[in-house]
């Protein structure tokens, strides 16, 4: 089977019906998507399918199949990061951190959908991604942050 993972065509011998999420880590490697619950209900293995956000605990390998699949790992470098991920360190907004690459990926796809997302906007949006340290405010703020600077761009 043939994806297309941050940019760089892979293949893996998988079974069709494997979770996206453990192809990405076990199979490629890529441990920036994170394990949480296993069942689409916290967001922290949040990635872009195609442009959109998805639970790829939940997503089968097949659906992936030949198409572009992105990561935390390639949403930005470390000399060039996401406009979303310099607002998360703007606002200092990761406590434990787990949840992270989940949140910054969904208010990524927010943003790319919706550039001026209002409060309730980033509520609905954001509503799925749980975080433990309660950071919300925070994300918030950080959303609204990266919203401006990707405006400026």
């Amino acid at each position: 089977m043939k994806l297309i993972v941050d940019g760089i065509e892979r293949e893996v011998d998988v079974e069709p019906d494997m979770p996206l999420l453990w192809v990405l880590r076990d199979e490629l490697g890529i441990t920036g998507v994170k394990y949480g619950c296993g069942v689409a209900q916290c967001g922290a293995c949040t990635v872009h399918l195609n442009g959109e956000a998805v639970r790829s605990c939940q997503t089968p390998a097949a659906d992936a199949e030949g198409a572009e699949v992105l990561t935390i790992n390639g949403l930005g470098t470390p000399d060039a990061l996401h406009a979303v991920q310099e607002a998360w360190i703007d606002h200092q907004v990761a406590q434990c951190g787990y949840c992270q690459s989940g949140q910054i990926m969904q208010a990524a796809a927010l943003l790319a959908e919706n550039p001026d997302p209002t409060d309730a906007d980033i509520d609905d949006a954001m509503w799925g991604n749980l975080c433990r340290c309660g950071t919300y405010p925070r994300i918030r703020a950080a959303i609204h942050t990266a919203a401006a600077k990707l405006k400026e761009a």
